[in-house]
């Protein structure tokens, strides 16, 4: 297993840190006209699922509910496991997997936290560029909808 070292501060004794992936959720919200996707603030910029780390102590339950709730302002409810997506470069900016839930979505879309936009899109008519693998992950949405499976 790779492993780096860096100093203890207290004593300056070598510690090895390992390097693991970060876990993340994403939620596919559905509302009656379609599925919510946020415009992200942040790069990489582009059209995104709602979605973000999840906190130490956190479940990733928990984790769908409350970023659901942050960058959307929706509360999400009936969530379902679509799968987990865990290619190291799915996201550029660290080794990152995400557990991805399908859910139901109570209220009125806006955006927050991490979103500068935030939009409801009809399934065949999603905008473009995704960011990270969100295309593939919508793909797969899609197909299992589909199979009547999510």
């Amino acid at each position: 297993m790779p492993f780096d070292h860096l100093a203890c501060p207290a004593c300056g004794e070598k510690v090895r840190q390992y390097r693991n992936p970060f876990p993340t959720v994403d939620v596919i919200i559905e509302l009656p006209e379609g599925i919510v996707l946020i415009e992200r603030k942040n790069e990489p910029f582009g059209w995104a699922i709602p979605g973000g780390f999840v906190d130490y102590g956190e479940s990733l339950e928990n984790a769908a509910r409350r970023e659901s709730l942050e960058e959307t302002s929706l509360t999400v409810t009936d969530l379902r496991l679509l799968g987990c997506y865990s290619d190291p470069a799915r996201d550029a900016r660290s080794h990152n997997i995400s557990t991805v839930y399908v859910a139901k979505g109570e209220g009125t879309p806006k955006a927050g936290d991490d979103a500068a936009g935030v939009a409801v899109f009809a399934v065949d008519a999603l905008p473009e560029p995704l960011c990270f693998d969100h295309g593939q992950i919508l793909s797969d949405y899609l197909k299992r909808k589909r199979e009547g499976s999510v």
